[in-house]
């Protein structure tokens, strides 16, 4: 899943711009942080969204139960 939500860190904590789904409580989550640059802050912001636009249409679930086989992408 790929969401894009401001935050404001104040006293070294995250303030979230708006509320997480309860679907993601008690899950760990991974956070990047991409500070935009001050003289063109929209276009750098615009950037950043056109390149996770891409990424997300790369993006797909993968089942609970996958397994990756080494063994068998190298089979002939």
């Amino acid at each position: 899943m790929l969401q894009i939500i401001k935050a404001t860190c104040t006293n070294g904590e995250l303030i979230l711009s708006e509320k997480l789904s309860s679907e993601l409580e008690g899950k760990t989550l991974q956070v990047m942080i991409i500070e935009p640059s001050e003289p063109n802050q929209d276009h750098q912001a615009s950037k950043i969204q056109q390149f996770l636009a891409r990424v997300n249409n790369y993006s797909f679930q993968i089942p609970v139960d996958y397994k990756f086989n080494r063994d068998e992408i190298y089979e002939r």
